[in-house]
């Protein structure tokens, strides 16, 4: 059959392609499958099986096909751009006709079980994280939101990857232009492969916004079906186990999944402490700096001299301590990430003690500046974005540059640098520092100040028309 010659060709006769052939009653039906993608036990047991109890004839061999073999996705196929497309997803075809046949979904399980978030720890909410299988990580979330709203759109990304990738949302809260934007830029993407869905935040981002993450990368369901009843899309592709979540806010990256199972008391004190360290770890190198470069004046004169003390005999300038010590802790981080597991805290122990007091003894570095740059390195991974904590890695060189040259003045040029990239950033076109600029009253509730669930009762306005939660209108 010419068709079985194209498919062998398109392949270049590969080890792991299969294809027999079968006489059935008076038809010879060619099995098609990818040994490593489908299941060769559901294909003997329910397909093979069934296949040669039926009484095939030229006249009733579709139909027959079609209807009596056991799967809920048979497709009928009939061109053999279709049949090497279903053969690459895992599918066994059955070939009756030249360029005619059915494609029976009979993959098999390449994914690991469901385990708990690594990146996203969780005291008190579910346990459960996504993994790389697709259809596993849609049904952790339409478990928690078992509601006919709940839509999704399939792309398939990547020329020759072609990875299943779904936009979900919801219907009746999501506003459609933002779902359409989303729509348009993954598919304008033009790439070989896409392997992650790391690889397609920066098709999502708008390009002028260069310091702050705008697409939020979550492992937790739980935080993807929260995102979705507040009008956001939720992005998942097939062999990732990170889903994306935009727009999201400047706002956002003081939450936490826990926040909405605690006491609203409790989850206003934690957000101020995460603007705290967001702050701290952008200007405490740079203060410490400024003040003792050129701003030693607004010290106490106890503390400068014990500062003198310390630096008497360090031979290099604040900036490049500090400089030293950053890039050391980056890679003592970048290190630890990296290393393998079974070595323990072996690297932790050995660069952060052992080195550091060697350090200090050879009268390298001051004791303070270890001091600074810790408070500022451990505030910054009070994040679990590690795109936001790149970002404060950046504005910390930044800050500590412009402290160096031109002292407090400079770092107060920074403030403003900073507080004007919060402001003109934009994510889906959307201000990223909303609620607070442009200040957005239904959303105040669950910025910064955590309100009672009961008094928050609206919206946001900015991504969705329908303001109203179902809570107040059951209640009028």
């Amino acid at each position: 059959m010419e068709t079985i010659k194209k498919i062998k060709e398109a392949f270049g006769n590969a080890s792991d392609l299969i294809i027999r052939d079968f006489q059935i009653g008076e038809c010879t039906i060619y099995l098609v499958q990818n040994e490593v993608l489908c299941n060769s036990s559901f294909i003997n047991e329910y397909i093979l099986d069934r296949l040669t109890n039926l009484s095939l004839t030229k006249e009733n061999e579709e139909f027959l096909l079609y209807n009596f073999l056991p799967d809920n996705s048979v497709i009928k196929v009939k061109d053999l751009d279709q049949m090497i497309d279903f053969v690459c997803k895992g599918f066994a075809l059955l070939i009756y006709e030249e360029e005619k046949g059915i494609a029976i979904e009979a993959k098999a399980s390449l994914d690991r079980g469901i385990g708990e978030a690594n990146s996203e720890s969780t005291i008190r909410g579910s346990k459960d994280a996504f993994n790389e299988n697709f259809n596993t990580n849609l049904g952790l979330i339409r478990r928690r939101l078992r509601c006919e709203h709940c839509f999704m759109e399939t792309l398939f990304l990547g020329k020759e990857s072609r990875v299943k990738t779904g936009i979900l949302y919801m219907n009746d809260i999501a506003l459609k232009e933002n779902v359409e934007t989303v729509k348009k830029k993954l598919e304008r993407i033009n790439v070989d492969g896409v392997f992650d869905s790391g690889s397609l935040k920066r098709y999502l981002e708008e390009k002028h916004n260069f310091l702050f993450p705008t697409v939020l990368a979550t492992e937790r369901p739980d935080r993807a079906a929260q995102a979705l009843l507040e009008g956001k899309i939720v992005i998942i592709t097939d062999n990732s186990p990170f889903a994306l979540i935009t727009p999201t806010f400047f706002v956002d990256y003081l939450h936490s999944p826990d926040d909405y199972y605690q006491r609203s008391f409790h989850i206003s004190f934690l957000r101020i402490i995460r603007l705290l360290a967001f702050l701290i770890a952008i200007f405490t190198p740079a203060l410490y700096i400024a003040l003792t470069t050129h701003n030693q004046d607004m010290l106490p004169f106890d503390l400068l001299l014990n500062f003198a003390a310390q630096r008497e005999s360090v031979p290099f300038s604040a900036l490049t301590e500090a400089l030293f010590m950053s890039i050391s802790f980056e890679i003592l981080r970048e290190s630890d990430i990296r290393k393998p597991a079974s070595m323990g805290s072996a690297v932790s122990i050995l660069g952060g003690l052992i080195l550091g007091d060697a350090a200090v003894s050879a009268g390298i570095i001051s004791p303070i500046m270890i001091i600074v740059i810790s408070i500022s390195a451990i505030s910054g991974l009070a994040f679990t974005s590690q795109e936001m904590i790149s970002s404060l890695r950046w504005l910390r060189f930044i800050m500590m540059f412009l402290a160096m040259f031109f002292g407090i003045f400079g770092i107060f040029w920074g403030a403003i640098f900073l507080l004007a990239s919060l402001t003109t950033t934009t994510t889906l076109n959307l201000p990223y520092f909303a609620p607070i600029s442009p200040l957005v009253k239904e959303e105040l509730g669950d910025s910064l100040i955590k309100s009672k669930n009961k008094k928050i009762r609206k919206r946001n306005p900015l991504l969705t028309k329908n303001k109203v939660r179902e809570r107040e209108r059951e209640k009028k």
